[in-house]
């Protein structure tokens, strides 16, 4: 437990740090989104009248359990599905061409395995990513990049020379999907439970290559979690999902410490107790 005195003094760093986010511009800004799936009686909403900003340079969590829509509102801001209502803008701007976005909007995902062809090396492939870049690169900046993306997530290139997805680990792929990220240096990452197919070691080191991305190329990152322990810890802001809504926003103090919505208590009541003293 903090004594009173680091307490006061932590206030005006958390004031101060809310400030120069508030003087940021927004990456995203969402009004009245909706997106629905199906039919008639048969039509389910994905996400349901969600308005939200994120502004440059944080690390946005999205929380909630499983179909609460936390991945729909992450694929609405990769480009991947439109908006049935509402106004989705990046940058001030509607998605209209995806490619485009993905030139500054990537993602990682809990499954590296489906992101990478079985049948190609995973150095060939890191080296296609480049493809997506208007302006052609030559294969010597591509090997060069590569080498240091990879040399970034502890890597050494030669430990993947030659060889193919299915002959890593899935800590080790999870690594090359991040490696990519490094590699095409966006500027926004959307990162949908990258550490829940991993072990507790692995999950630290993916959380600390995600700061590092974010430190080192400035980047904005969009955090889907169904884990409200994890987002407190690596967080400028929380938004809680529930039934396709934002039910709840603020910061993980805000969040963890003062709680308005009997969802959010829910998730917090699932956290282990030793966490619950670290928040305290």
């Amino acid at each position: 437990m903090p004594n009173d005195n680091s307490t006061s003094s932590a206030a005006p760093q958390v004031l101060e740090k809310e400030a120069l986010t508030q003087n940021k511009s927004a990456v995203f800004k969402g009004n009245n989104i909706t997106c629905t799936f199906g039919h008639g009686k048969k039509m389910v909403k994905g996400i349901d009248d969600v308005t939200f900003d994120i502004k440059q340079e944080e690390i946005v969590s999205i929380v909630g359990g499983s179909g609460c829509g936390k991945s729909v509102l992450a694929k609405t801001m990769l480009g991947l599905i439109k908006p049935t209502s509402g106004k989705l803008l990046y940058k001030n701007r509607e998605i209209t061409d995806p490619k485009v976005h993905w030139r500054e909007v990537q993602a990682v995902y809990q499954d590296p395995f489906s992101c990478f062809n079985q049948f190609f090396t995973i150095r060939s492939q890191l080296k296609d990513a480049f493809g997506i870049f208007k302006d052609k690169i030559s294969n010597e900046e591509k090997d060069r990049r590569v080498d240091e993306a990879l040399m970034a997530v502890n890597m050494k290139p030669n430990e993947v020379e030659g060889k193919y997805p299915f002959e890593l680990s899935g800590g080790q792929m999870q690594r090359m999907l991040l490696a990519r990220i490094f590699a095409l240096k966006p500027q926004v990452l959307i990162a949908d439970e990258p550490t829940s197919m991993v072990d507790a070691c692995v999950r630290a080191n993916i959380l600390d290559y995600l700061m590092k991305l974010k430190h080192e190329l400035k980047m904005t990152i969009v955090f889907v979690t169904h884990d409200i322990g994890l987002a407190y810890y690596v967080s400028d802001r929380i938004f809680i999902m529930h039934g396709g809504k934002i039910i709840e926003q603020g910061s993980p103090d805000q969040i963890a410490l003062s709680p308005k919505s009997p969802h959010t208590i829910e998730l917090l009541d699932d956290i282990p107790d030793i966490h619950k003293e670290w928040i305290k």
